[in-house]
Order: structure tokens, then sequence, then C-alpha cells
């Protein structure tokens, strides 16, 4: 049996959100359910959660829109977020991982998969949460409530984690935001990518690791702060190093 964690369910369809709860119920954890986005906010304000296991394809408020509403709390950045849908194109999975999301399960869910993800995220996030107060406590979620930042065109209102280019409103995932910030306060500097990807993941890699899941997130937001495909712009990329933030003059075709 496992230490009781709490894990919020969220899903449409009765049997399944049903089936889920009682699989997790059985390996000893408190599950909450909630039938879509809407009312899994609701469940989250009012009680602790530790890991969030949300379907894609939901009334109301559907999983992309629940997964930023998430990240877009300091409070609940940490919390480990898996999707699971019967979208299995490799394009439905690539868009889910693209967005930050912890992890991804395809329907239909065997139960040992299940437990095999849920337990792994949720001692992924406890190692996670010893390692920045012991050894990384200056990479604690706090480190974001500094003042607004201004570079060039771009500003940073850190506290209400929203991004502007020239005025524009710019919408980011909880990692691109963090990876943005990071460079921001450190202007023009080269910042290597073992420190981006403890910033962005909290994990300790070697370089190449580091390089390979920092590149997804470097692209697409080039990409949201309206710069084409192939272009570095404001964020360069120093090779085998790390990234450099180059103040921002003027606004770029921005995507609305």
């Amino acid at each position: 049996m496992q230490t009781e964690a709490s894990i919020l369910v969220v899903e449409d369809q009765t049997n399944l959100r049903d089936s889920l709860c009682l699989t997790l119920e059985s390996d000893g954890y408190r599950v909450l359910a909630a039938a879509d986005g809407l009312e899994a906010l609701h469940l989250l304000k009012a009680q602790p959660v530790n890991l969030i296991l949300s379907d894609v394809l939901m009334p109301r408020m559907n999983g992309y829109q629940l997964y930023n509403r998430v990240r877009g709390e300091d409070r609940w950045l940490t919390i480990p977020f898996i999707f699971f849908s019967a979208c299995r194109l490799d394009s439905d999975i690539r868009y889910g991982k693209a967005l930050g999301v912890d992890d991804y399960l395809v329907k239909p869910i065997q139960p040992a998969d299940l437990l095999a993800t849920v337990r792994g995220n949720l001692r992924r996030a406890r190692q996670l949460a010893y390692h920045r107060t012991v050894h990384h406590p200056t990479y604690t979620a706090s480190k974001l409530d500094t003042d607004p930042l201004t570079v060039g065109s771009l500003h940073i209102a850190v506290r209400q984690h929203r991004v502007w280019l020239d005025g524009w409103r710019i919408n980011l995932s909880a990692r691109e935001f963090k990876l943005l910030v990071h460079l921001a306060q450190r202007t023009e500097q080269v910042v290597s990518l073992k420190e981006l990807i403890q910033v962005t993941h909290q994990r300790s890699v070697d370089k190449s690791k580091a390089g390979i899941l920092l590149r997804p997130i470097v692209r697409s937001l080039r990409r949201k702060l309206g710069y084409p495909a192939g272009e570095m712009d404001c964020i360069e990329t120093i090779r085998t190093r790390g990234y450099r933030l180059i103040p921002p003059e003027g606004t770029p075709q921005i995507n609305s």
C-alpha cells in the first residue's frame, strides 16, 4: 500500500472515472473526482492535491484549458499533471508534451500502467521537493516572486505570470515562463543548459540531456514571441553552452 497521497481524477465519462478511482483507491490513494475542468478547479481551490490525472476532451473546460489554468497559479506549479486520452496520434501526444505536461497515457489504460505512472510521478515530485529545499533553496517557486521585468520591448509581470511584447499579451506555459524570466534576469549573459534545466524541470542532468529537454521549450517560446521557424532573434543559441536573451526591439509578427 502507498503512503496516502491525494489524486484528482478529471474525466467526463462516469464509468471510466469510477474505474480509475477504484484502481487508485485500491492502491491506498485518496481520490477526488471531477467531471470536467471547471469542477476540477473548484476542488483544487478547496482541498490539497498531490497529482492531477486529466482527460483531454471534456465539455465546458477541456484538459488543455485546465492545464493552462493550473500552471498559471504559483501554488499549483509543482503538482504533477498527467494527461490521458483516446487521441493516440503522435501529433496529439507531442502537443500535450509540448505544453509541458508531466506524462501522457493513451486509453484504454491498463491498471498496472496507471499505477506505475502515478507512483513514478509522485516519487519524482517528492524527490524534487526535497532537492529544492535541501540542496537548491534558490530554485523554489518563490524565486519568481520578484518585481516586474522590462527587457527592451518585452515586459514580464512576474507575480501575475503574464508577458507582453510591445503591448501584445503572450500566453506561455509554466516552463516557458520560468525559462524566459530566468533569461530576462540575466539579459545578454550566456546561461548554461544545466542551469536552465534546473529552473524549468528541477532536475540535474548532463548537458546533452538538458539540451534535448530544453530545445522544444525554446522553440515554442520563440514562436510565441512571433519569430518564424528557424530564426533565433532575441533568444540566441550558444552552441554546446546554453542560451542568451537579447533585448527585443519592436514587435515581430505576433500570431493571435
